[in-house]
């Protein structure tokens, strides 16, 4: 597959957003659309949202497009933090979105490549990330590519507690 891997832009908010409501919703609304899923994903993935996050010094967006086409996107933390209480630190990689329809076919992987190049780059020598327990397809993903599970995170939004799975890699 031809692509090519760039870093993001404040310019590109609104594909990213639009990228990022459909992965979103294609993982987690597999029963359907509840209220507080509704405001998680209209809150998390609003095109002002990643506006922001475009602007913050240490958050780098790695775009993989095909022609003018977004096909998924990795967002990186480039400050060292904690894994949680698992005893590792690193840069954490906060999101990886493939466009349903482009996954398998190599962007992933290929923005994971250039995700852990730019963790080197700002002196981590390992990435970490966190992965919904029930998100069978990502956990097999990350541990196909050599990450390992340590431990759990859990992710709370208003009310609701979600078990997050651990991955960490050292570079």
């Amino acid at each position: 597959m031809d692509f090519r891997i760039r870093s993001g832009t404040p310019d590109d908010a609104l594909c990213i957003s639009a990228l990022a409501t459909q992965t979103f919703l294609d993982t987690y609304a597999t029963e359907g659309i509840r209220p507080d899923l509704a405001r998680e994903v209209f809150s998390l993935c609003s095109a002002s949202a990643f506006a922001a996050h475009l602007h913050e010094p240490q958050t780098v967006f790695l775009l993989a497009e095909q022609g003018e086409h977004l096909l998924g996107f990795a967002q990186l933390s480039t400050a060292i933090s904690k894994a949680g209480d698992t005893g590792h630190q690193g840069c954490e990689l906060v999101r990886l979105y493939v466009q349903p329809n482009q996954k398998r076919r190599g962007v992933g992987r290929a923005l994971m490549q250039v995700a852990a190049q730019r963790s080197r780059i700002a002196g981590a020598d390992t990435v970490w990330l966190t992965a919904w327990a029930e998100n069978h397809r990502a956990r097999a993903f990350y541990t196909a590519i050599g990450y390992q599970d340590v431990g759990e995170l859990p992710y709370v939004w208003e009310d609701k507690v979600y078990e997050n799975r651990v991955f960490v890699q050292a570079l």
